[in-house]
This record gives structure tokens, C-alpha cells and sequence, in this order.
């Protein structure tokens, strides 16, 4: 018995069937996407309060590679007991 030409294109069905699920399997692979949103990227600028901030914590690294920095102890005992007391 001779078995030849499967189908109407001469493909065996099954070979088919498996194609069209490799082509689906290829066609759902997900792709990763980020994306910013404007206020994000707004949020990643610094803002002038932080600039003026990196200015200050500049200005005191450099008096404390100097050794001129003098913290006032009252400005600093104020500080911790707003912090704690007044809520």
C-alpha cells in the first residue's frame, strides 16, 4: 500500500497543526515595556529647594574638612526637642 499526498497542499495535517501552534506561540511572547510618566520625570529634576540644599551640605563639608564648622548647641537642642515634642 502506497501512502502518499496528505491533504489538499500535500502536508500531513499534523505537521500543520504544529505549525500553527509554533506561529502562535511566537505571536503571544510578551515584550516589557517601561514607561515614565511626565510627573515622574519632573519629580527626577532638582528642584531649586534641593539645589540650594546640595549647596548648603557643600558649603558644610567643606568647613568641616577645614575644621571651622561650629555647630550651635542650642539650635541643636531646639531641633531634637521639636522633633520628639511637638507633634
Amino acid at each position: 500500500m502506497k501512502i502518499n499526498n496528505f491533504g489538499a497542499n500535500r502536508i500531513n495535517p499534523y505537521n500543520r497543526q504544529m505549525n500553527k501552534i509554533d506561529e502562535l506561540k511566537k505571536a503571544e511572547k510578551p515584550v516589557d515595556k517601561v514607561e515614565i510618566s511626565p510627573t515622574a520625570k519632573a519629580m527626577q529634576q532638582m528642584s531649586e529647594v534641593e539645589q540650594l540644599r546640595q549647596k548648603k551640605v557643600e558649603e558644610l563639608k567643606v568647613q568641616v574638612e577645614n575644621g571651622t564648622y561650629k555647630p550651635n548647641p542650642q539650635d541643636i537642642a531646639k531641633s531634637v526637642m521639636d522633633f520628639y515634642y511637638k507633634k
